[in-house]
């Protein structure tokens, strides 16, 4: 398939009645074991992730080309549509996103940061502009901090933020809208109802329901961030000490390199 046809898909599977699951990697490796599983139908990237595999700390510290560049190298590695996620947009949305579809992604998060409305709108605006000017109809999910920066905030107020900012990115062109925090299922509830149904994406979170009931709620996607890889490396920290403490590598070990 063309890119076009690999974004469309990726944007058609946000609006699938079935709850998308997208499993987050960080290098061609971890890619490719996860897209081997016939269960697999997208991939997203972890900024966070890549950012550690080459030494960088969170929050656009890693230059843009190298992020980009192992994004594109997941990209072409895979048969299925890959969304990256490109945080704030590393000073320039639009030109990012442009970059990015040059690299073969289908889709991203880009973050609002929790700036005024006003310029988080354009951002999206920018990177919308860009798909269409690519001619790929890129998957954007407009990602809102309003619970991550705005812990100190009365919860209703941040429903009522994600939901204004929410609106706000679908009218500027987003394909969804990613809202990652900690709550349970009468906030996932709220933002559904606010938001639009098949238009909220969440992360997997501890007190964020179930993958199941997420997809009864209206849930169009589900990611899991950095986490994937923390698992990844607290098994080889594991099996690290069980070898210094006189253990022996286990059976059945799958040669997925």
């Amino acid at each position: 398939m063309t890119l076009a046809d690999t974004a469309a898909e990726l944007r058609r599977l946000h609006t699938d009645p079935e709850l998308l699951q997208v499993v987050n990697v960080w290098d061609v490796v971890s890619a490719t074991a996860v897209a081997a599983l016939p269960q697999t139908r997208a991939l997203a990237t972890a900024s966070h992730s890549i950012a550690a595999t080459f030494g960088y700390p969170d929050g656009e510290q890693i230059p843009v080309e190298l992020m980009l560049d192992m994004c594109g190298r997941i990209a072409r590695a895979v048969d299925v549509p890959v969304s990256a996620d490109l945080e704030a947009g590393y000073g320039d949305a639009g030109e990012t996103i442009r970059r990015a579809i040059g690299e073969g992604i289908a889709g991203a998060n880009l973050e609002d940061q929790l700036k005024p409305l006003a310029d988080s709108v354009a951002a999206v605006a920018a990177a919308v502009a860009a798909g269409e000017a690519e001619g790929v109809p890129f998957a954007l999910s407009a990602r809102t901090d309003a619970f991550l920066r705005g812990r100190e905030r009365p919860l209703d107020v941040n429903v009522a933020d994600a939901i204004e900012r929410g609106r706000a990115y679908l009218d500027a062109g987003a394909t969804s809208v990613f809202v990652p925090g900690m709550f349970g299922e009468e906030v996932v509830a709220q933002l559904v109802a606010g938001i639009g149904e098949l238009k909220v994406t969440l992360i997997g979170l501890p007190g964020v329901p179930a993958p199941a009931r997420l997809q009864e709620l209206g849930v169009a996607r589900v990611s899991y961030g950095p986490t994937t890889q923390r698992v990844a490396l607290g098994a080889l920290q594991d099996l690290a000490t069980s070898l210094y403490d006189g253990g022996v590598l286990p059976e059945g070990i799958r040669p997925l390199n």
